[in-house]
């Protein structure tokens, strides 16, 4: 049976695709028969400090072609404002433009110091994490959105680490407590300047996320991944990539997507919503399981939760 390619026509740029969550959305995006754009500093010629050789974003263009799309590789530092100009220019030139914008560049997982008082603090590494977190979108959305307005209905993700109301906990670390609450606050207030011009704005949270850095962290592969449960039982929640792709998929092809502007989303509650799986055919509340057994003691497992 032939896929659906519901997004064929549209154009979209994927920020930070090199892996996980950035790689997996523009994939299917791709899937679904869009062009991409897929960004990031680590390419076959060099890897950035947070990036790794086995992942570029040259891989995941042809990931994206090999799905259905069309993937054009973009090396793009979104801390560079004139890079990002160049590359806003380069898809109005070759497109003429953008439908969906994709804010995924993180890269700040190595500064974090977990239970550290912010007095204590590496105070470099927590700026980093602003500039990474932040500041990267920001630039990138400064430069996008005019393009993105010039038709009704273009779609900003907004991608995070938690949903709004799980954040209300302490994340343990002053910085990247506010780096991962910034995306919300973007997406709102993204969202009241796009409605004249039929926009959407969300922010968008996987839950545990598989990706390939925490598969290596756990020694473990995507096939072998239940091995990892013995180690770390709240594992058992985990969700591969496709979750939250498909969640972005799904909201690209919502002609009635815009009842989500301003608002945070997970993986979870979108796969829900528009009745999708994980690869697995599960479909993991990671934030349900973390709120209810973790934080709130009901005894149950995180099978009761999949």
């Amino acid at each position: 049976m032939t896929e659906r390619k519901e997004l064929a026509g549209r154009v979209a740029l994927v920020a930070g695709a090199t892996r996980g969550a950035g790689r997996a959305m523009a994939v299917e995006l791709g899937r679904a028969g869009a062009l991409v754009y897929v960004t990031g500093r680590t390419t076959r010629e060099r890897v950035s400090e947070v990036g790794r050789p086995t992942e570029t974003i040259e891989q995941t263009a042809e990931l994206v072609t090999a799905a259905g799309g069309t993937g054009i590789a973009v090396p793009t530092d979104h801390l560079e404002p004139m890079q990002v100009k160049a590359l806003i220019e380069r898809i109005d030139q070759e497109q003429g433009r953008l439908d969906v914008l994709v804010n995924s560049v993180w890269g700040g997982d190595r500064l974090i110091e977990f239970n550290t008082r912010l007095w204590d603090l590496d105070l470099n590494n927590g700026l980093r994490m602003f500039r990474l977190g932040i500041d990267t979108h920001i630039i990138t959305s400064h430069y996008a959105l005019p393009l993105l307005i010039r038709r009704p209905g273009g779609l900003v993700v907004e991608v995070t680490d938690g949903t709004a109301a799980f954040n209300r906990t302490y994340r343990d670390n002053l910085c990247f407590d506010l780096t991962k609450n910034a995306p919300h606050r973007m997406a709102f207030g993204l969202a009241a300047e796009l409605t004249e011009y039929d926009g959407t704005a969300v922010s968008l949270t996987p839950g545990f996320l598989r990706s390939e850095e925490m598969l290596d962290h756990f020694g473990v592969t995507e096939e072998t991944w239940r091995d990892a449960v013995a180690k770390e039982p709240h594992f058992a929640i985990a969700e591969s990539p496709a979750l939250i792709a498909r969640s972005v998929r799904a909201l690209a092809a919502d002609p009635d997507r815009r009842r989500w502007s301003g608002q945070s989303l997970s993986s979870g509650q979108l796969a829900k919503e528009y009745d999708f799986t994980d690869t697995d055919g599960s479909r993991p509340d990671c934030f349900g399981y973390f709120e209810d057994v973790v934080f709130g003691g009901k005894d149950a497992s995180a099978a009761d939760y999949r």
